[in-house]
């Protein structure tokens, strides 16, 4: 048998071997079917950006029909849960106790200055501690506030000039739901856990098990061995991705606008990536716990908190944005959110798929630098 034979069989060996202790290792098989079942619950059910059920006190001191109206309009929007009050005091005090997320104020007055000069207006409290749903209930108040404004203009037949008119259009994700945001972005976030993880064990668990001697006594060259422990956990991570997405896409109704092949072909660099990560630090470490807690410091929390899955970052400071430049995660979840929201914008894509590419060849120079067939 030539030499390339040779190697292939060598391969095909390390390949067995690896199916073997994946088969007989259920956690593997947990990591990446059953995780990202539970991660797809988590996130797509208990964790959600949109603000709703606002407890909402309403304050109306004179109970006059105007007022009884907007009133009656803010009962209706699906955002509050409304509370009514008569002293602005007692709305105050349950809003200092936590009881009530805003308070709308319609002063006495109110009715007498509607479409008048200067205009009424209605006093606003919002609970400021949670600063995102502050700004959203503010934003909701004032929404109900102009539409029924406008509505009751239009029935006396005056109509509202304001100097601006905004015509809103939402792209890309009409509804405004944020399942659809996070859960494409959950995507990598499992992947990194799959790869990452499942990889950072694998050559440290030779070395306490004692069997990276009896390896390192066969024929079995470095590159081979490298490529024997990988493709199983390659093939492993991909129908994990692919059991995701079609969870997203089944149970999570998230449209999936672009091509299906370039997010095979995204989601299998994104995949190296993670593998050559955790092969990394495995081979760094030769301790199973200390690769485990690398692979979630290393990898994990800078995927879920600087990739952009949850946190904007262009509104993070300029240094910590540099560094998100360091993130795979920030190039595949940018991929994922374009191809299952918008479709195939090259424009983005192909930056970052770039960008994946290059932190591969980096990743795989630096492992075939560091990873040597011998003991010490």
């Amino acid at each position: 048998m030539n030499a390339a034979g040779q190697g292939f069989g060598r391969l095909r060996g390390m390949v067995r071997k690896e199916w073997l202790q994946i088969l007989r290792d259920p956690s593997s098989i947990a990591i990446a079917f059953v995780l990202p079942v539970v991660l797809l619950f988590l996130f797509g059910y208990g964790v959600s950006l949109d603000a709703k059920d606002i407890r909402l006190g309403l304050v109306v001191e004179q109970r006059d029909q105007p007022s009884l109206q907007l009133a009656e309009a803010f009962r209706r929007s699906e955002y509050f849960i409304p509370r009514c009050f008569v002293d602005i005091r007692d709305a105050e005090a349950a809003l200092t106790r936590h009881q009530l997320d805003g308070i709308v104020w319609l002063r006495h007055d109110f009715s007498r200055k509607l479409l008048s000069e200067p205009p009424a207006a209605i006093a606003v409290r919002v609970n400021g501690v949670n600063a995102n749903q502050g700004r959203i209930t503010e934003g909701y108040i004032q929404g109900v506030w102009q539409s029924w404004l406008d509505k009751y203009a239009r029935d006396r037949g005056r109509e509202l000039q304001p100097p601006v008119q905004l015509q809103h259009r939402i792209w890309f994700n009409p509804a405004v739901i944020s399942r659809h945001y996070l859960v494409p972005g959950l995507i990598a976030i499992i992947m990194t856990l799959i790869g990452s993880l499942l990889t950072a064990m694998v050559v440290a668990r030779e070395w306490e098990r004692g069997t990276m001697e009896a390896i390192m006594a066969t024929p079995l060259r470095i590159r081979e061995m490298l490529a024997g422990k990988l493709i199983p956990y390659f093939v492993l991570g991909m129908a994990g991705m692919l059991f995701t997405v079609l969870l997203a896409h089944w149970l999570f109704a998230v449209p999936l606008r672009g091509s299906f092949g370039i997010l095979l072909l995204a989601g299998a660099l994104f995949m190296l990536v993670a593998l050559a990560m955790g092969l990394l630090i495995s081979i760094v470490s030769k301790n199973q716990f200390v690769a485990g807690q690398l692979a979630l410091i290393v990898t994990f929390l800078p995927a879920f908190i600087l990739s952009g899955f949850i946190f904007d970052i262009g509104s993070m400071p300029a240094p910590v944005q540099l560094i998100t430049h360091l993130v795979p995660a920030r190039y595949f979840v940018a991929i994922l959110q374009t191809l299952f929201l918008a479709g195939d914008i090259w424009a983005v894509i192909l930056p970052n798929l770039g960008a994946l590419a290059l932190m591969l060849l980096v990743l795989m120079a630096v492992i075939r630098r560091k990873a040597h067939k011998r003991l010490a």
